[in-house]
């Protein structure tokens, strides 16, 4: 019997959950579209800002095949309402703080499923993945020179998400810079 998520370690759920690097794939927006749809449905009494980010939403890079989608939510809304909405819809909360959470969808015992979501929920604002992604997608080359710096760390970094996200900070740091 496959072990349940919850009780793996954080080693074994990196080893089941590798990353993965794949070429840009036209599904992506559609996949993000429903998700959105889904999610707006869900979460309508809070009137949230959804957008499709990370590197699925950068057209033409290389991107592990996870839609990142930020949900803003005002800053008066009850946060607990929201966590509890969300997780009641099947999504798994992963973190929280009072400005932000985070929740996966598509993790499975047996590894990924066919579709994958990471849902950042922030309060209304805090959304510097719009600006990095929107940076990005003017800027084709800088584009391609973050597409190459993911590859480079993918062999170093495949089963420890972490340190590959730490990684890549310097250079979203530097972006998030040009871009304001």
């Amino acid at each position: 019997m496959a072990k349940r998520l919850e009780d793996m370690t954080l080693a074994e759920l990196w080893e089941l959950f590798p990353i993965e690097l794949v070429p840009h794939s036209g599904e992506w927006a559609s996949w993000a579209q429903d998700e959105i749809r889904s999610l707006g449905f869900i979460l309508s009494t809070f009137h949230p800002v959804i957008s499709h980010i990370g590197s699925t939403a950068i057209d033409g890079i290389f991107a592990k095949p996870i839609i990142d989608i930020l949900v803003e939510i005002d800053r008066d809304k009850d946060w607990e309402m929201v966590k509890n909405m969300l997780v009641d819809a099947g999504y798994i909360c992963m973190a929280e703080s009072d400005m932000q959470m985070s929740f996966n969808k598509g993790y499975t015992p047996k590894g990924y499923a066919e579709k994958v979501f990471h849902i950042h929920v922030h309060r209304a604002g805090d959304n510097d993945e719009i600006i990095f992604r929107d940076y990005l997608n003017a800027h084709h080359e800088m584009a391609i020179e973050y597409e190459n710096l993911k590859l480079s760390l993918l062999l170093e970094y495949r089963n420890n998400r972490d340190a590959y996200t730490e990684a890549k900070s310097g250079f979203v740091s530097k972006i998030l810079s040009l871009a304001k």
